[in-house]
């Protein structure tokens, strides 16, 4: 499927995990992607690497230019850099609270605030082409334990969206977000790494899942990519989960 073809896509936090897989998915239906996170290394092959930190409004900043000079024209960004955080409202500080806020939500308002310009000159271009999708979580609209600070920063990635999907519709931009449950990337095994009983973990992780198995990073990228297509030309201000059910089933114990 070439469905993208012609068109100019920005990742950030693309260089791995759910990041990476969407940049894989972008290039193999025709887009052009810049990938922007501050450890390149696992960049997927054929993706221009930029080097920089969405907590960096200067390095955001020179990284879009950087795009928009080799590419020419800007079409879909992808908002999916972030962090994540586990306790209750007591075990973090004031400090972690801010580290994790800016880079899962100021991270996102940086990168609109310099791709909007380019998107607009491209909407005028391609009606129905140009896109903003942002990675949000299950955690925005599900009460998950230990989970305080990074559902606080995702609701916030809900509210944005909704927001700027408002804000941008007439210059014909899409905004949306898709909301996976537990994903198996890299941070969730860094996670499990760190558990008493990793294998335990796992299974409870997979079990609260009704499908019983954990997200893939390929899944996600699978709707993030629709997002940015043409067939998706009037969705906006959509949160298109990817939970397995998570969110919206309540399954009966099992017999």
């Amino acid at each position: 499927m070439r469905d993208l073809d012609g068109l100019n896509a920005l990742v950030t936090g693309g260089a791995s995990g759910i990041g990476a897989a969407v940049a894989r998915e972008l290039l193999t239906r025709g887009a052009r992607v810049a990938v922007l996170d501050r450890d390149t290394s696992g960049a997927p092959g054929g993706t221009l690497a930029l080097t920089a930190d969405v907590t960096s409004d200067t390095g955001v900043r020179e990284a879009v230019a950087a795009a928009v000079a080799a590419f020419g024209s800007l079409h879909t960004v992808v908002g999916n850099a972030g962090i994540g955080a586990v306790g209750t409202v007591e075990d973090q500080t004031d400090e972690e609270w801010h580290r994790v806020l800016d880079v899962n939500l100021m991270g996102l308002v940086r990168t609109a605030r310099h791709t909007l310009p380019h998107l607009r000159r491209a909407a005028a271009e391609r009606p129905g082409a140009v896109s903003v999708t942002h990675t949000c979580s299950v955690a925005a609209t599900a009460g998950l334990p230990q989970r305080a600070l990074y559902s606080a920063s995702k609701g916030a990635v809900l509210s944005l969206t909704l927001a700027m999907a408002a804000d941008h519709v007439r210059d014909g931009i899409r905004v949306n977000c898709v909301n996976p449950g537990t994903a198996d990337t890299p941070w969730v095994t860094r996670l499990l790494d760190r558990a008493p009983d990793p294998a335990a973990e796992r299974a409870a992780l997979e079990a609260r899942q009704p499908m019983g198995r954990l997200v893939t990073a390929e899944e996600v990228a699978a709707a993030v990519a629709y997002l940015a297509s043409p067939a998706a030309a009037s969705v906006t201000g959509t949160a298109l989960a990817v939970d397995g059910g998570m969110q919206g089933l309540r399954l009966r114990p099992a017999t």
